[in-house]
């Protein structure tokens, strides 16, 4: 249970102060006062013993599907971002293949006066790339950028049409925005439900062959090398696709890429019982994928983890693996499987972590932040690192329990977000109060 209260004068007593944005690690009190970052206690301040917990900037996750308008079976604004914000998220940008899309200045400025009165996070909306998202006629992204928009995306399908996808860069580099591509040669996945391995053959499944991932990020490297424009990789998930990247970074390319939590920790062997809830899309890969996903993250050729946060009603999700739409939640579990996968693996430090959770996510969006400085508008998550907890999708603030998880074991866990005079604190940290 998620609680949520308002204070004009507040004081974080004793936390771990991680920000890399300032380049802050020290154990320090952090002091809000009317909503942003105060030198100094404010009069009758509501204290936090925050005494063992890490406090950084709000994390931020720019992959999410709230499915608002149109969907809201699965999820809603109210639910999504009180599972963001549950998950230690002060901000998400959602996808636009709701129903209708996000494809026009009405349908943004929708999102965005329903995120201003219910939701628990800040909502950035992201708008198609072509008019319903067919891939035939592009948007207007001047307009919708003045509406709101903050990226384009015809997420759920790539633009496999050459001319239409160089309008688009076109068009892009004109607005200063940037792409974000779902990387997918349908002709080339052929229907595939997992990956195109030992295990779909071994249980009988259509397999995904992960080149229509890599061809399309080939394709779209070279549109981006002609035009200038900014190109962002949706959910990467091969090895090969992440020296793709690698190579046009290495070139000077404005590239960056994501990549989910799940495809951090989880390999197609998870898909081997045909369970509904290890089909997403892309789909888990090899070993060999995970690693290189990680040492992406590592060596800087990933740029941020996302969730792809994919909400879906228990009874169209549990009808069989073929016929199972592809997708799992992610907010309520990021930061316990993130730092399962890259911090109690040895791999990185909970420095790492927040940076990737944070000043990434603001670099590919081109959006500045302060971080925990006097003077900046207080956004901030709490984070208890030593917290135990079962994954139980009963429990969940979204609407969706589509999660391969359920009864793990994760080490690590957000307690609180901050914006503004706003808190939210998990009721199950009852020394917090």
């Amino acid at each position: 249970m998620l609680t949520n209260s308002q204070y004009s004068a507040l004081t974080i007593e004793g936390a771990r102060v991680v920000d890399p944005i300032s380049q802050r690690d020290e154990v320090a009190d952090v002091f809000v006062v009317d909503g942003k970052i105060a030198a100094e206690p404010g009069v009758d301040a509501h204290k936090i013993d925050a005494s063992g917990l890490i406090v950084s900037p709000g994390l931020w996750d720019i992959h999410v599907h709230l499915r608002e308008p149109g969907q809201t079976h699965k999820e809603t604004i109210e639910s999504g971002t009180l599972a963001a914000a549950a998950g230690g998220f002060t901000l998400v940008a959602c996808m636009p293949n709701t129903a209708p899309p996000l494809d026009s200045p009405e349908a943004i400025r929708l999102v965005t006066d329903r995120a201003s009165i219910v939701s628990s996070a800040t909502v950035l909306p992201i708008a198609t790339i072509t008019k319903g998202r067919k891939g035939l006629e592009l948007t207007d992204f001047s307009s919708l950028q003045e509406a709101g928009a903050v990226a384009f995306t015809d997420d759920g399908d790539g633009v496999e049409d050459d001319a239409v996808m160089l309008g688009a860069f076109e068009q892009a580099a004109k607005v200063d925005t940037v792409l974000i591509q779902h990387c997918e040669y349908k002709e080339l996945s052929a229907g595939g439900v997992m990956h195109l391995g030992k295990v779909s053959k071994r249980i009988g499944m259509p397999g995904l062959d992960p080149r229509s991932e890599e061809a399309m990020i080939e394709r779209d490297i070279g549109l981006c090398r002609k035009t200038g424009g900014r190109y962002h990789v949706a959910h990467i998930s091969t090895a090969k696709a992440i020296d793709l990247v690698r190579q046009a970074k290495r070139e000077g390319l404005p590239v960056t890429t994501e990549v989910c939590t799940h495809h951090l920790l989880l390999t197609d062997d998870a898909c081997a019982e045909a369970a509904p809830n290890t089909k997403m899309h892309p789909p888990l890969r090899l070993q060999s994928d995970v690693d290189a996903c990680r040492q992406g993250l590592l060596d800087g050729t990933i740029d941020c983890i996302v969730t792809d946060h994919a909400p879906h009603a228990a009874i169209e999700k549990n009808v069989g693996f073929l016929k199972a739409p592809a997708g799992i939640v992610g907010l309520e579990t990021a930061v316990g499987i993130a730092a399962e996968a890259m911090v109690h693996s040895g791999l990185a430090d909970w420095v790492r972590l927040i940076e990737w959770f944070t000043t990434g996510p603001a670099r590919i969006l081109h959006r500045s932040r302060k971080g925990i400085v006097v003077g900046a508008d207080s956004e901030l998550t709490l984070i208890d690192p030593a917290a135990t907890w079962c994954v139980t999708p009963e429990q969940f603030l979204s609407l969706g329990r589509n999660t391969p998880f359920a009864g793990r074991s994760l080490l690590g866990q957000p307690v609180g977000t901050v914006r503004g005079a706003a808190v939210a604190m998990m009721a199950a940290t009852a020394r917090l109060f």
